[in-house]
C-alpha cells in the first residue's frame, strides 16, 4: 500500500475542491490576497468541514502542514 501523496492538488481533492492545476490557480487568484491577521484554515472562504480538515492537518500531520504552509504562502503573495 502506498503512502498518500501530499501536494496541493491531493489538499484540493481533499478539501472537495477541483484539483487540476489550472483551477488551484484561479482559487489562489480570486481569494489573494488573504489578510495577515486571519489564519488560513479561518478564512470565510472555506466550508465549516474544509475548515475542520485545515486545523486537523495542521495539527496532526506534517506532511499536510507543509502543503497547507504552501497554499498559505501562495494567498498571502
Amino acid at each position: 500500500m502506498e503512502p498518500p501523496v501530499h501536494s496541493l492538488s491531493a489538499l484540493f481533492d481533499q478539501l472537495g475542491l477541483p484539483s487540476e492545476a489550472e483551477n488551484i490557480e484561479t482559487f489562489i487568484g480570486r481569494h489573494r490576497p488573504l489578510a495577515a491577521d486571519i489564519k488560513l484554515a479561518e478564512a470565510s472562504f472555506w466550508s465549516e468541514s474544509q475548515q475542520r480538515f485545515l486545523q486537523q492537518a495542521i495539527g496532526d500531520d506534517a506532511d499536510w502542514a507543509e502543503v497547507v504552509d504552501e497554499l498559505d504562502a501562495l494567498l498571502r503573495h
